[in-house]
C-alpha cells in the first residue's frame, strides 16, 4: 500500500521528534532560537539576519550571534547610512562581506519602497508566496530558501512558514519520497508539502510538539516546532549519514534502527 507524502512526513516527524538529541535541539532553539533570537523587533534587522545566516556553518553560531546583536545594536537605519568598509567591519567575522554589504543596500531599498507604498511584510498585501516570490527576484543575493527565512523571522516563528535550505531538499526530500523540480523552485514545493502536512493534521502535530519542553501558542499550527525538528534530524543524521540510518527508505517508514540494519 502506497503511503501519501504527507502520511510520510507525519511518520518521519514523529521519529525524529523521538530522538534524545533532535529534541535537546529543538527544546533549545524554539522559544528563542539561537539564529533568529526574539530581542530582534525591527523587522528589518530580522531580514538583514537571515539573509546573512547564509553560507554560516553551525559551528559558527556564537559568532554569527555576535554580529547580529551588533547589528541589532546599531539599529537597520544607522546601518544602511554606514560606508562598505564599515559594514565589512561588522561582517569580517561571517566571510564574503561584498556579499553581505550588497544585501545590505538591496534589502533597505526595498524597505523603502515597502513603506512609501504601505505594505508591511507581516501582514500584507501580499500573501506568503507572492513575498517569497518578490523578495527572492528583487532582494540582492535573496534565493527561495532566503525569502522564506526572512519573511518567516519578519512575521515571527509561528506564522506558518517552514523554511526549506539546501540540505532538506538534497537530502530530506528523498528520505521523504518527496519529488521535486530541479532549481531554486525546490524550495517553494518543498515547503508547500511541508507545511500542507502540517495544517492537515495539525492535533497529531501538536500532539508530538506537546511531548517536549517548550511553549507553542494554542492558536498555531506546529509548523515552526516541525521545521525544528526536521531541520535537526538532518543536521544530526543525513547531513553525514548515520549508520542508523535504514538504507530503503522511504519505503521503510521506522527510518532508523529497523530491522533491515540487521545481519
Amino acid at each position: 500500500m502506497r503511503t501519501s507524502p504527507g502520511d510520510r512526513v507525519l511518520a518521519l516527524v514523529a521519529r525524529a521528534a523521538d530522538l534524545a538529541d533532535v529534541r535537546r535541539e529543538v527544546e533549545a532553539n524554539h522559544d528563542d532560537n539561537r539564529w533568529w533570537p526574539t530581542a530582534v523587533t525591527d523587522f528589518r534587522v530580522r531580514m538583514l539576519a537571515a539573509g546573512w545566516s547564509s553560507r554560516v556553518s553551525y559551528r559558527m553560531i556564537d559568532t554569527y550571534a555576535r554580529v547580529v546583536r551588533d547589528a541589532a545594536a546599531l539599529g537597520f537605519d544607522a546601518l544602511a547610512d554606514s560606508t562598505d568598509a564599515e559594514v565589512a567591519s561588522l561582517v569580517a567575522p561571517l566571510g564574503l562581506p561584498r556579499a553581505r554589504i550588497a544585501y545590505l543596500r538591496s534589502l533597505s531599498d526595498i524597505t523603502q519602497q515597502w513603506a512609501k507604498v504601505g505594505l508591511d511584510p507581516a501582514t500584507g498585501p501580499l500573501d506568503t508566496d507572492a513575498m517569497i516570490r518578490s523578495f527572492a527576484e528583487q532582494v540582492h543575493g535573496a534565493s527561495y530558501k532566503v525569502a522564506q527565512c526572512a519573511l518567516l523571522y519578519a512575521r515571527g516563528y509561528h506564522c506558518g512558514i517552514i523554511p526549506v535550505d539546501s540540505g532538506m531538499v538534497s537530502k530530506l526530500a528523498p528520505a521523504l519520497g518527496l519529488p521535486l523540480p530541479p532549481g531554486p523552485a525546490a524550495h517553494e514545493q518543498m515547503r508547500h508539502h511541508l507545511e500542507a502536512a502540517v495544517h492537515a493534521r495539525p492535533s497529531a502535530y501538536r500532539a508530538l510538539a506537546a511531548r517536549h519542553t517548550l511553549t507553542l501558542p494554542a492558536d498555531a499550527a506546529p509548523t515552526w516546532w516541525t521545521h525544528l525538528v526536521l531541520i535537526y534530524f538532518k543536521r544530526l543524521y543525513l547531513n553525514r549519514p548515520s549508520p542508523r540510518l535504514c538504507p530503503r527508505r522511504p519505503l521503510c517508514p521506522a527510518a532508523l534502527d529497523c530491522i533491515h540494519l540487521r545481519p
